[in-house]
């Protein structure tokens, strides 16, 4: 990163701007054929109408800090006048003094509050201990943070609690690098961006320290746009297509029974699996509330047809969360919970994940309904299945006249 003094200021004519995939307001300055922009941590660039912010010199440095948000929702502090689609983005955050339980974030490809893309650093106290969950990123979608649908996207870093931590992000097309306290190699690869929107705004977010932003527009350093691969499509045994009912609420505390069982004149939609054989109904169904923490418990119905050749035991990986129902040919089978934090948590952590619980169902020769109702009262809302193997077994989308 190029190094960054606060009184500095770099302006180029605004047709040097549109040279980039940018609109922005901002410093710029030339480094043989790559340009970047230096943008400063001042009040006038930065809208604070959602999120409070206070603007200060801090080491010499102009730097932002976020306040407090009341209900634990993540609401950023956006950048104005700035549309990013590829390129770099580094900066610097540190924790708040004796705050070290907070994350340090930064949203990009942001639609409004509510949708974006998100990178975080986990802080806590003893910032020398090594742990799998120090890095997350994760997509925003309506408000509803998924980052215990994106198990795969957490992961190690070093982070410091008196010192600057450093971001870059390197994004391109569909995929992004990310480095830390200035890794040599990324400390996170993502294949593929997941949230809904390919270009935005950039923001900020959690209660810390920001300082030293600085964006190259379209500097992706030969990182390929086009997703990478998914390993497990290279798997038959995941159940991928599924038919799914509209969602319903259900009061708080109160568990589904056969007599919430979906009725016949039900409308069923046909639904498939995303990445990594996930359901995922917070996409699907995005919910009213704008939040990762709402008020009302939803839940749908899904199905399929599995066929056997003979009378058997069926052995099925199953990942889910917050709440699942389970039936074969009509009869209760299982019912389980699953949410990080929660003395029910399973592992791994409470995320949804094809090794959080291992079903048997009793299959009949012939076909067989496999039913499944789960719901979910905050954050990320899905499940993945996958079979222990498939001999002998056909899995069919379980379609019927009402399907849609």
């Amino acid at each position: 990163m190029h190094h960054i003094k606060s009184t500095q200021e770099f302006v180029l004519t605004f047709s040097a701007i549109l040279l980039s995939c940018f609109t922005a307001i901002a410093q710029v300055k030339p480094s043989g054929k790559e340009k970047f922009i230096i943008i400063p941590f001042e009040a006038s660039r930065f809208d604070t109408s959602n999120r409070k912010a206070a603007f200060l010199t801090y080491r010499g440095l102009k730097v932002m800090k976020t306040l407090p948000q009341p209900d634990g929702q993540a609401i950023p502090v956006t950048l104005k006048r700035l549309n990013f689609t590829n390129g770099t983005i580094e900066f610097d955050a540190m924790p708040i003094e004796n705050d070290y339980i907070n994350d340090l974030a930064i949203n990009f490809h942001q639609k409004d509050i509510y949708n974006f893309e998100s990178v975080y650093l986990r802080t806590q106290v003893n910032e020398t201990e090594q742990r799998d969950d120090a890095l997350q990123y994760t997509p925003y979608i309506h408000g509803d943070n998924l980052w215990d649908l994106m198990t795969p996207f957490r992961g190690d870093a070093i982070v410091h609690n008196q010192e600057w931590n450093h971001f870059k992000l390197v994004i391109s097309g569909m995929q992004m690098l990310i480095y830390i306290n200035h890794s040599i190699r990324p400390t996170m690869q993502v294949p593929r961006l997941e949230g809904k929107y390919k270009t935005g705004a950039i923001s900020f977010d959690g209660e810390a320290l920001f300082a030293n932003l600085v964006i190259k527009p379209d500097a992706t350093e030969g990182l390929s746009p086009v997703e990478g691969i998914d390993i497990t499509d290279n798997d038959p045994r995941y159940i991928r297509n599924w038919q799914v009912s509209y969602p319903q609420y259900i009061a708080g505390g109160r568990m589904l029974t056969e007599d919430d069982l979906p009725k016949d004149s039900v409308k069923w939609l046909p639904i498939t699996a995303e990445r990594r054989g996930i359901i995922n109904l917070s996409r699907r169904f995005e919910g009213d509330e704008f939040t990762s923490y709402p008020k009302r418990n939803r839940y749908v119905w899904l199905k399929t047809t599995v066929k056997s050749d003979i009378k058997r035991n069926l052995t099925i990986d199953f990942g889910f969360n917050k709440e699942v129902y389970v039936f074969i040919n009509g009869r209760s089978l299982y019912n389980g919970r699953n949410g990080a934090g929660n003395r029910y948590q399973m592992n791994p952590g409470g995320r949804v994940d094809v090794s959080n619980y291992v079903l048997e169902v009793p299959l009949k020769q012939g076909n067989n309904e496999l039913l499944i109702g789960i719901a979910s009262p905050l954050e990320g809302w899905g499940m993945v299945t996958r079979v222990e193997n498939l001999d002998g077994i056909t899995i069919q989308n379980g379609t019927d006249k009402n399907t849609e």
